[in-house]
């Protein structure tokens, strides 16, 4: 189902210029959330094309959650321990964003990801009712984080990135175009209860977890996560130490005291 029309009315018969957006594009209602043309053709690509297989892991989020740092703290540093050092490690010659294939933004059908080391690492923005169903049987780590941070992270990413053709958009016309649900990938909520209700079902299948307390306790929901990825940590790592070097390796100031990630662009 692809609704187009004005977000005010929903009877229009152009799609809704994109508030939130850098370039002067549209979104789609499709399936009830708003995606960008270039996104929801590659949502439609996704469905025809990717073939997951059983030992996948995805990383899954709204926009602005903490998610690069759960890439690097939650999910390839703990799957990688055996591979690398911490003195030497891939994080510090590469971004973090280069750990995983970002789903949303892949060209299909030509990439087929044969190349990618099992287990699969992908990230998805997308929300849990538009993923194919052959997805069903991987596994699933959600980060969800305060609406209200979410909303000012975005708007300030986003307003640093506008073009300079488009005026500026003030806080108060983003939080009611946020709390309206239009926002690349929103409705929020909607987003989010797409994956809590089927974490509640299948807990074995998707492990909700909160960038709130991913801050609060780290070393803590590090060994949730190795342990749900079934990479759990021995006690002969936890005794070295193995859990607090992850966690310092992915420290926000640590990441970005390196010199890979001053320079350059994703």
């Amino acid at each position: 189902m692809l609704k187009v029309g004005k977000f005010s009315t929903g009877t229009g018969s152009v799609p809704v210029p994109d508030p939130f957006c850098s370039s002067l594009q549209h979104m789609y209602n499709y399936h009830d959330f708003w995606l960008s043309s270039y996104i929801l053709k590659n949502n439609l690509l996704l469905h025809t094309f990717f073939k997951s297989q059983p030992t996948d892991i995805f990383l899954a989020s709204f926009m602005k959650t903490g998610t690069t740092w759960l890439k690097a703290l939650m999910m390839f540093s703990t799957l990688n321990r055996h591979r690398y050092s911490f003195s030497d490690h891939y994080l510090h010659h590469h971004g973090p964003q280069s750990a995983f294939v970002l789903l949303d933004l892949e060209t299909y059908p030509i990439t087929d990801f044969t190349n990618l080391s099992h287990p699969r690492l992908f990230a998805t923005h997308l929300a849990h009712t538009l993923l194919p169903a052959c997805m069903s049987s991987c596994r699933f780590v959600y980060v969800c984080r305060d609406p209200k941070d979410v909303l000012i992270s975005k708007w300030h990413f986003m307003s640093k990135l506008r073009s300079k053709d488009q005026p500026p958009l003030s806080l108060d016309e983003a939080f009611e175009l946020f709390c309206l649900g239009v926002s690349e990938y929103g409705p929020f909520w909607e987003h989010v209860l797409s994956y809590w209700r089927v974490s509640l079902e299948f807990p074995d299948k998707i492990l909700f977890l909160k960038y709130e307390e991913m801050k609060k306790q780290p070393e803590v929901v590090v060994k949730k996560l190795a342990a749900f990825m079934e990479k759990p940590f021995t006690a002969e790592e936890e005794k070295k130490g193995v859990v607090g070097n992850i966690v310092k390796l992915c420290s926000f100031e640590n990441l970005s005291n390196l010199e890979v990630n001053k320079h350059g662009r994703t």
